[in-house]
């Protein structure tokens, strides 16, 4: 699956994109974010206010609870404003 990462996220994560093989035991947004936190301090600092943060797969917004089967793109974003 391929991540993207954006603004604070981006920061905290130290790249704005990646690729990673998730297992299969991660089936929905909320389990990828717990398995990336065990998988570097990184990811635990970006990810410490799961309540702030923002999800899309391909490019369309999705809650936390949402499967990720059928997806190939991960987007994790702080909340945003327009203007």
């Amino acid at each position: 699956m391929r991540f993207v990462y954006f603004a604070r996220v981006r920061e905290a994560v130290g790249m704005d994109s990646e690729e990673r093989a998730v297992p299969a035991e991660v089936r929905t947004v909320q389990d990828c974010i717990a398995w990336l936190e065990s998988c570097d301090a990184r990811y635990a600092a970006a990810f410490a206010e799961p309540a702030r943060l923002r999800f899309a797969l391909d490019q369309q917004m999705v809650a936390a609870d949402t499967a990720l089967a059928g997806h190939e793109e991960l987007a994790i974003f702080p909340p945003v404003t327009g203007g």
